[in-house]
């Protein structure tokens, strides 16, 4: 009789981790989902900077929030989970900038000289680990 109700317990708590691990996973799957469904909407699109400079917010509130790590130029360090970096390619002086550049010279010099100029998502890459949005090319489009 002992072995009997042993042998239940040992398969109620197997049942039991199985289903915590499953529900886990589809748990941290819809919140990338969700995660990513605010930038992934962007790519191959065409935007105005405008919009551009709420995706770079969103991107720099996503990094503080999951604490993602700076370097000593205050650009975000790419880790393996939950980071999000953004570059802007511009036509105007074939360069390209980060979303922090951007950020530090002020979001609202961006607006004032690009908000009516056009941009599109021409990259989009994901965390291996998370399926999470890593990195988003926009390039100018219009002058």
């Amino acid at each position: 009789m002992k072995k009997l109700a042993l042998f239940f317990l040992i398969i109620i708590i197997i049942v039991v981790g199985i289903s915590y691990m499953y529900l886990n996973y589809k748990a941290s799957y819809y919140e990338a989902q969700r995660e990513n469904k605010q930038f992934e909407s962007y790519n191959g699109q065409e935007i105005y900077g405008n919009e551009l400079t709420t995706i770079i917010n969103k991107a720099i509130d996503n990094n503080e929030n999951n604490e993602v790590q700076k370097d000593e130029k205050g650009k975000y360090i790419s880790n393996d989970n939950n980071s999000i970096q953004i570059d802007i390619k511009m036509l105007d002086n074939d360069k390209t900038y980060s979303m922090e550049t951007l950020y530090s010279g002020g979001m609202d010099k961006f607006v004032q000289y690009y908000g009516e100029i056009k941009f599109k998502c021409t990259n989009l890459e994901y965390h291996q680990a998370t399926n999470k949005v890593k990195y988003m090319l926009f390039e100018q489009i219009t002058q």
